[in-house]
């Protein structure tokens, strides 16, 4: 992913967390904050230490940058979305992992 499409300052988590919407499953929460003025899509992701070892964690984010990856043209643009992956992910594999990301990007209303 391109240093443009991703949130990694502080202040623009905390921007998307307190002026964004969320909608949640058991394996992950997803803010959306809607920026008109923004003609892409920017991500965030927050994988606590909860979730296992550095190499859980980075397979873990590596799933959910190929989810959107793929999935990139039916995604809104004009959007920031912040991804926080929940317990359940560490033992998942990428399809499973998929299955429940895109259940929760429906269910956020952001596909097009």
């Amino acid at each position: 992913m391109r240093k443009k499409y991703r949130i990694k300052k502080n202040d623009e988590f905390q921007e998307v967390f307190k002026k964004g919407k969320s909608v949640a499953n058991r394996q992950f929460v997803i803010y959306v904050l809607d920026k008109p003025e923004q003609s892409y899509f920017r991500i965030g992701l927050s994988v606590s230490k909860k979730i296992g070892k550095a190499v859980v964690r980075n397979q873990v984010k590596r799933y959910i940058r190929q989810v959107f990856h793929e999935e990139r043209d039916r995604i809104q643009a004009g959007k920031d979305y912040v991804i926080i992956a929940r317990m359940p992910v560490a033992t998942m594999e990428y399809e499973e992992v998929k299955k429940s990301l895109l259940h929760v990007l429906r269910r956020a209303n952001v596909f097009r």
